[in-house]
C-alpha cells in the first residue's frame, strides 16, 4: 500500500512519542547530573558534560569566541615581532592580549551568567552598555518633556533657578494645551500687585506654645545615611540662607543637621532613631533632651511615606558606622532595625496621646503627622480621634505615592500608596469636614518643582509644600539613580569620602538658597495673577482640568471638597459619608459592615 511523505512522517512522529513516553516509564531519563539506573541511551541527558572543546569550536565558534581569537593572534603577532625586532613595544600588544584571555577563560569557567560562558570576553559589551543606557537616553535620547520621574524641562528648571541663570521661556509652552494631562490656574482680570510677597504660614494650634513660621516651600525628609554627610550640610545651609526648614528624616539630628543652625523637623519613625532605648522603644528622657535643641523647630512623627508605604528596613551592622550608631543611638555591632509600624500607640486615640505627650515633652513644640494615604477611612479616623480626646495636632503632611527614597521594593514604589492630589484632597475633607483646618496645617510632599507646583497643592488644601528631590538637583543631582548603590557620581547619596569630595558645601548652599527664592518670586507672581493676597486664597475652582479636547472643569466639579464642619452634620457626598462612618477614634479598622465583606 502506498502511503504519502506526510502520512510516513506522521507515523514516524506517533513512533518517537511512544518511545520517549516509554522511556519515562522505564526511568531511562537523567534528572540533573546524576544517571537514572537503567539508562541505556548514553546520549541522553548529556548537555551537563558538554566539554570545553565544543563550546570553542562548534556553532559560529568564531563569532562566539572571537574575543579569544584576536586576543591569539595578536599575542602571537605581538611574540613575533618581538622575537624579531626586540623592540619592546611589541610588550604592549602581548599584555593586551594576555589581559583579554584571563578575562575569557575567567568567562569560560564561571558559572553564574550563561551569556559570558557562550561568548567569553565579548558579553561585558552588554554590561557596559546597559551601565551607559541611563546616561545616553539622558543626554541624547529623551526630548525636553521626557524623562521619568523628572523630565528634563522640570530638571533644568531647577537648574537654572540654582545657578542664578534665566529661567524665562521663550517662544510660548511646548505643552499640549488640549491633551487630558493639561491644567492651568486660573487668573484675573485685576492682579494684585500689594500680595504680601514673603507668605509666611504660621503653623502651631491652640494648645502648641511655640508656634513655628513656616515658608512655603521647604526641604523635604532625608535621612542622614540615605544622604552623605556634606549634601545634608549643604542643604541645611541652603535651608537656613533661604528662610525655610529643613526635614530631618527619620535617620534623626546627625551633626550635620545642626552644624549651620538652619530650622530642623525632627521626624520621629517606628524606629525612634535618636530618642530610643535598648530594646528599640520610645525613650520620653532622650527625646526631651534633643527636642530641646533650639534648632528642632517643629516634631514630625511619620507613620508611612509615598515610596514604601507600610515598609521598614533593616541596615546591614556593617553599615552602621560610627557616625551613623551615633546620630541615631543604635549599637556598631548589631542591624539597625526600622520596624513597619509604631510600638508607641496602636489607635488614632493613642497617636493623638503620643502628640500630646511630644508636644509636652518638646516645651509646647508643633507637633504633627507624615503620611501617605492608604484608605481613606483611616485619615477620617485622625479627625473622630482629635474631637474624642480634644486634642489637636499642629500640622499633618502628605505624602504622595510619587514621592522618593534612597532604595524601596518596586512593587510599593509601583502599586502601593495614594498618589499626592487624590491624598491630599482626602484630608484636607477630613479636617474641613470635621471643623479642624483652622488649626491644623496641611503639607503637601511629592514632585513639587516649581512655583505653579505650590500654587496647585495650595488650591486643593496645601498650606504649604516639601520638595527633596527638586533640593537634590539644586545641589547637583543629576537624575542618575544610582541612590541604592552608594555610587552616587556627584557626591550626595553616598557615603563614599572620594565621592563627597566633589560636593562643596558652601558653593551648593547658596544654589539651594538661589533655586528656592527663585521659586518663591514665582509663586508670589502667580499669586499676583490671580488677584489674591496669599496662597492660603487659592480654592479649587482656581484649578481647572482638562478632561478631553473639548472639554474643561475645575477641579471641585471632578472631586467632592465639603464645607467646614460638613462631616460632623452630615454630607450629601455618598462616598465621603461612607468612608466617616467607616471610621472609628478607637480603632485604624473598619467599623461599618463591610470591614469583613469578600473581596
Amino acid at each position: 500500500m502506498h502511503r504519502s511523505p506526510f502520512t510516513l512522517r506522521a507515523a514516524r512522529a506517533r513512533q518517537g512519542r511512544g518511545c520517549i513516553v516509554a522511556a519515562f516509564r522505564q526511568g531511562e531519563f537523567e534528572m540533573g547530573n546524576a544517571p537514572v539506573a537503567g539508562n541505556r541511551n548514553p546520549k541522553i541527558g548529556r548537555n551537563s558534560k558538554i566539554g570545553l572543546a565544543t563550546s570553542l569550536f562548534r556553532d559560529n565558534a568564531v563569532l562566539r569566541n572571537v574575543v579569544i581569537w584576536v586576543a591569539l593572534a595578536l599575542g602571537g603577532a605581538g611574540v613575533a615581532g618581538l622575537a624579531t625586532t626586540g623592540e619592546s613595544e611589541w610588550l604592549v600588544a602581548v599584555a593586551l592580549a594576555a589581559f583579554a584571555l584571563v578575562l575569557a577563560v575567567i568567562d569560560l569557567s564561571q558559572t553564574e551568567h550563561a551569556l559570558r560562558r557562550n561568548f567569553p570576553g565579548a558579553a561585558r559589551a552588554r554590561w557596559f552598555f546597559e551601565s551607559l543606557r541611563p546616561f545616553a537616553r539622558s543626554y541624547l535620547v529623551e526630548g525636553d518633556l521626557d524623562g521619568r520621574p523628572f523630565s528634563h524641562e522640570e530638571r533644568d528648571l531647577v537648574y537654572a533657578r540654582a545657578h542664578g541663570n534665566a529661567d524665562a521661556h521663550p517662544f510660548g509652552t511646548e505643552l499640549d494645551v488640549y491633551s487630558q494631562e493639561y491644567e492651568w490656574l486660573a487668573h484675573s482680570m485685576l492682579p494684585n500687585p500689594d500680595a504680601d510677597p514673603a507668605m509666611r504660614v504660621s503653623v502651631g494650634s491652640s494648645q502648641c506654645k511655640q508656634p513655628y513660621s513656616a515658608s512655603r516651600l521647604n526641604v523635604s525628609a532625608m535621612s542622614f545615611g540615605a544622604l552623605g554627610g556634606p549634601a545634608i550640610e549643604a542643604l541645611n545651609l541652603g535651608a537656613k540662607l533661604a528662610g525655610c526648614y529643613h526635614d530631618t528624616g527619620e535617620g534623626s539630628m546627625s551633626p550635620y543637621h545642626l552644624k549651620h543652625g538652619g530650622d530642623v523637623v525632627w521626624q520621629v519613625a517606628s524606629g525612634y532613631f535618636g530618642c530610643r532605648d535598648s530594646q528599640g522603644h520610645f525613650d520620653p528622657a532622650l527625646f526631651a533632651e534633643h527636642a530641646a535643641n533650639p534648632a528642632v523647630k517643629m516634631i514630625e512623627i511619620k507613620l508611612s511615606q509615598g515610596a514604601k508605604p507600610g515598609h521598614g528596613g533593616v541596615l546591614p551592622a556593617a553599615k552602621v558606622t560610627p557616625e551613623i550608631a551615633m546620630t541615631r543611638g543604635v549599637p556598631l555591632d548589631q542591624d539597625c532595625i526600622s520596624p513597619a509600624r509604631h510600638s508607641a500607640f496602636g489607635t488614632p486615640v493613642e497617636l493623638m496621646e503620643f502628640a500630646a505627650r511630644l508636644r509636652d515633652l518638646s516645651g509646647g513644640k508643633p507637633i504633627g503627622l507624615k503620611l501617605c494615604v492608604g484608605n481613606p477611612h483611616e485619615v477620617f479616623a485622625l479627625s473622630k480621634a482629635m474631637l474624642k480626646t480634644g486634642i489637636r495636632l499642629d500640622f499633618m503632611v502628605i505624602d504622595g505615592g510619587e514621592g522618593g527614597t534612597g532604595a524601596a521594593p518596586e512593587e510599593l514604589s509601583d502599586r502601593v500608596g495614594m498618589p499626592l492630589r487624590e491624598g491630599l484632597i482626602i484630608a484636607r475633607n477630613a479636617l474641613v469636614g470635621a471643623g479642624l483646618k483652622g488649626e491644623v496645617r496641611l503639607g503637601a510632599s511629592g514632585k513639587v518643582t516649581s512655583g505653579a507646583g505650590v500654587a496647585i497643592n495650595a488650591a486643593l488644601g496645601a498650606d504649604w509644600c516639601n520638595a527633596a528631590r527638586a533640593f537634590m538637583f539644586s545641589i547637583g543631582c543629576i537624575q542618575s539613580r544610582k541612590c541604592h548603590t552608594d555610587t552616587c557620581p556627584t557626591g550626595i547619596a553616598t557615603q563614599s569620602p572620594a565621592r563627597q569630595r566633589g560636593l562643596v558645601v558652601e558653593e551648593k548652599a547658596a544654589r539651594v538658597a538661589r533655586f528656592h527664592g527663585a521659586t518663591m518670586r514665582a509663586l508670589h507672581e502667580i499669586i499676583v495673577s490671580t488677584g489674591l493676597d496669599s496662597p492660603s486664597d487659592l480654592r479649587p475652582f482656581h484649578l481647572r482640568q482638562r478632561i478631553n479636547v473639548a472639554e474643561m472643569r475645575q477641579i471641585d466639579e471632578i472631586q467632592p471638597f465639603v464645607q467646614p464642619g460638613e462631616l460632623i452634620a452630615g454630607t450629601d457626598h455618598a462616598l465621603l459619608a461612607h468612608w466617616w462612618n467607616a471610621a472609628s477614634a478607637d480603632t485604624f479598622r473598619r467599623v461599618d459592615s463591610d470591614h469583613l465583606s469578600p473581596v
